[in-house]
């Protein structure tokens, strides 16, 4: 293994944090995320026609860059750093790589050269809170029981002339509420029968309500969604088994947001440090009292450790990508379990120490900024927000350990 980023990779992370610093500045933020979009359409097309971001990781045949999932992580650290208000999370990391995966040839050749032009937004639609456990970070649940179990609640699809209808609510859809497609994860086949499809639905489909909720972090906009016998596309056949699907989505996710948050959490703590170097207090600068750097010096070897980890859940999780791809077709089924064994393991890791370590940098950012700190005008709370939030999604911290070393077997006893 080479731990060393390639040219390419260091081009790409060069390139967005120039881009954005140019195009996506404190005051550019708070203006989009008052936007009922809650994002900015503008940077969203330039980083799309400029760089490709949204099709980063999507193969050349589709329009994409071809890139691995290691540079989809390193382009979020970049947007992570800024809290960048854009569809990437929900459209590039969730989205996109279910319809590559499960689509059919000609949903994948209708989707995705839009997605990767940046002209299509879409999003994953999981019912109740329960995105977490739909992408195997926080619990395994082989019979999908959080999309509803095929009782009431959740979302319920059924077939009807022509295709299948859905019918059900989800809160809490990242960009659900501006998102131009959805892929809605609902039961079939009733109680006794039930199974978890995923389900294409067109933000512009009779019967479709959309609103955006207030969430506690603004720059992380999510949407509640009603549907009302709505008309839906079955997203490839009913053979594809939909759970192992989004349990590989899940590394791949974790491993963005781990990125995601310690890019955050690098820039608060630098903000931090530079304002203390700024400060005076009693004839010297703040930075210089030793308490203050015990504190900071902590922050940052907890930073570099999680990037660290995010950094190789990001490779591990290109790596199992890589080989998956490649598997014959009669170790199929070995692949699959033994990918399922660990899933969460290297990504739900890192995203833990990564958002512990977020936390840790934006609450040491407000407390040591002094009054200020605590003004809502000041950047610093927004990134504590992100960590709180990013949180209640997908987390918490330690469901995340606890379901990572169920996975590894860390506490079973060895056998004879």
């Amino acid at each position: 293994m080479d731990a060393r980023f390639t040219d390419e990779q260091d081009e790409i992370r060069r390139t967005l944090r120039e881009l954005l610093g140019k195009r996506c500045g404190p005051e550019e933020l708070r203006a989009a995320v008052d936007t009922p979009a809650g994002h900015d359409p503008a940077l969203w097309t330039t980083l799309a026609e400029q760089l490709g971001l949204p099709g980063l990781a999507l193969p050349e045949t589709y329009g994409g860059v071809g890139c691995t999932a290691t540079e989809l992580a390193l382009a979020c650290e970049e947007t992570g750093r800024i809290l960048a208000p854009t569809p990437l999370l929900a459209t590039a990391v969730l989205a996109a790589p279910l319809l590559l995966a499960l689509g059919t040839g000609a949903q994948r050749a209708e989707l995705l050269p839009r997605i990767a032009s940046g002209a299509l937004t879409a999003a994953l639609a999981v019912p109740g809170p329960a995105l977490a456990t739909a992408l195997a970070l926080t619990g395994h649940d082989p019979r999908g029981e959080w999309a509803g179990g095929g009782r009431a609640g959740g979302v319920q699809a059924r077939r009807a002339e022509g295709g299948w209808r859905v019918y059900g609510q989800v809160d809490q859809v990242l960009d659900g509420h501006s998102a131009q497609l959805l892929v809605v994860a609902a039961h079939a086949g009733g109680f006794a029968r039930s199974r978890v499809l995923l389900f294409l639905v067109r933000g512009d489909a009779a019967g479709l309500t959309r609103v955006r909720q207030t969430a506690l972090d603004a720059t992380r906009p999510q949407g509640r969604i009603q549907l009302r016998h709505v008309s839906a596309e079955l997203l490839g056949d009913e053979t594809v088994d939909t759970l192992p699907a989004l349990a590989r989505l899940g590394d791949t996710a974790a491993a963005c947001l781990a990125t995601e948050a310690v890019g955050a959490a690098g820039r608060v703590l630098e903000r931090t440090v530079e304002y203390v170097g700024q400060r005076e207090q009693f004839g010297r600068p703040v930075g210089s009292f030793q308490a203050v750097k015990h504190r900071l010096a902590d922050a940052y070897v907890q930073v570099q450790a999680a990037r660290s980890a995010a950094y190789y859940a990001a490779w591990a999780a290109a790596a199992e990508a890589t080989a998956t791809a490649t598997v014959t077709a009669t170790a199929t089924a070995t692949a699959t379990a033994t990918a399922t064994a660990r899933e969460g393991t290297a990504g739900g890791l890192a995203l833990a120490q990564a958002l512990e370590a977020l936390r840790r940098a934006a609450a040491e950012g407000i407390q040591l900024h002094g009054g200020i700190g605590f003004t809502w005008e000041h950047e610093a709370h927004l990134y504590f927000k992100r960590a709180a939030g990013d949180e209640l999604l997908f987390g918490p911290v330690h469901r995340l350990r606890a379901h990572a070393a169920d996975a590894a077997h860390v506490f079973e006893e060895a056998g004879p």
